[in-house]
């Protein structure tokens, strides 16, 4: 098996199994009990989080744990804007974010928020103009994606943050859920105040997340009840599945020192794509070291995985929230304004895990696959 869908889901490492499994079995406490079994959850809740502050160098009181991604993106907007609403109802996005991102936004202008969707360019970032064109007086919030998790296309995260830092009134988020452990990113120095992300994208377990809050930025819970988490996130924290993710955390970001064989695996089937007639690339050639998407126009997406799986190889279409729907990629459409390349499209998303002669068998296995499905299409 060659798994390349990392983008979808790490597969948890070994050691972080464990620790959950010991967490679990032993330190099963509520943590906000009183009695002894509580209080040691509470220790290792703790312990937990400012193992994960020193990683990302923030502080404790600024990490939130949430269920993921689409959660902490949630918390970030919908708790900034209408904690800040009395500021004004102006929010900023791009039409290339994470569906947990355009769909909440969407929502919001169901009650009345004013959104711009910013365009993007061919290799798939907006023009730093754009947004500067795009702020008002009464604009509270912008949010961009670090990491695009179709094409892999990085936003200027820290010019945009620099500009926002003379804006006091409008908080910046960023969604950081594909861009964690791959593109490093310094919440202090981009002026970020919110940031989003998703353990089970760095080897962690699925139901875990971060959001870092910058201190004194204000934002109103969606859940109310037993005010956990700073009262931003009501609810029994998961002790064992965050200290789990610590672990994860740790681990991953120790193998950054890694990323140039990961670099090297993505360069190379880039250039080998590039070779085969019929293949469209649309990743950007400085794009993010674990992500190459491409097209092949005539060929729907869910055919060519579905002929990938039959060989072993495990890739993705479009961002898996939203592949089932065979649902064309909307971030591709935006880039090309080309429909039959927007609904062909392939993403191969690679981890510290993956090796280049894993990359020479996909390469062999797209272009036997494209030789037989064109064959038959005929």
């Amino acid at each position: 098996m060659i798994y390349f869908d990392n983008s979808a889901t790490t597969k948890p490492y070994p050691e972080v199994i464990e620790s959950f499994a010991k967490v679990a079995g032993e330190y099963f406490g509520n943590p906000s009990s009183l009695h002894g079994l509580g209080a040691s959850a509470e220790r290792l809740l703790q312990k937990a989080r400012k193992q994960i502050a020193d990683l990302l160098h923030t502080t404790p009181s600024e990490i939130v744990f949430t269920s993921g991604g689409t959660e902490g993106n949630n918390l970030a907007i919908k708790g900034a804007v209408h904690a800040a609403a009395k500021n004004g109802n102006h929010i900023i996005t791009t039409e290339m974010e994470h569906a947990s991102v355009l769909e909440t936004c969407r929502s919001l202008e169901q009650e009345g928020f004013e959104v711009t969707y910013l365009p993007v360019t061919k290799d798939g970032s907006i023009v730093l103009s754009d947004l500067i064109h795009a702020i008002r007086e009464d604009t509270i919030l912008v949010s961009i994606m670090h990491v695009n998790n179709e094409i892999g296309s990085i936003q200027p995260i820290e010019e945009i943050g620099r500009y926002l830092a003379d804006f006091p009134k409008i908080m910046f988020h960023v969604d950081h859920v594909q861009g964690i452990g791959k593109v490093p990113l310094d919440f202090n120095k981009c002026h970020i105040d919110l940031c989003t992300m998703s353990g089970h994208k760095f080897h962690g377990l699925k139901g875990t997340g971060i959001l870092y809050v910058r201190s004194h930025v204000k934002l109103s819970p969606l859940f109310t009840g037993g005010n956990q988490e700073s009262k931003f996130r009501s609810g029994t924290e998961n002790v064992a599945g965050i200290v789990a993710m610590a672990k994860a955390l740790r681990m991953t970001l120790n193998k950054q020192n890694q990323a140039s064989d990961v670099a090297e695996i993505r360069d190379y089937l880039m250039s080998e794509l590039k070779k085969i007639e019929g293949v469209k690339i649309n990743s950007p050639e400085s794009g993010a070291p674990h992500i190459v998407n491409f097209s092949i126009p005539g060929i729907k997406s869910e055919v060519f995985i579905h002929a990938l799986e039959e060989s072993g190889i495990f890739a993705s279409t479009t961002s898996a929230c939203s592949s089932k729907n065979k649902a064309i990629s909307e971030t591709v459409l935006a880039m090309f304004h080309d429909l039959s390349r927007a609904e062909s499209v392939i993403r191969i998303s690679t981890s510290y895990e993956n090796n280049l002669e894993e990359a020479k068998a996909v390469i062999q296995a797209v272009i036997e696959k494209m030789a037989k499905l064109q064959k038959v299409m005929r």
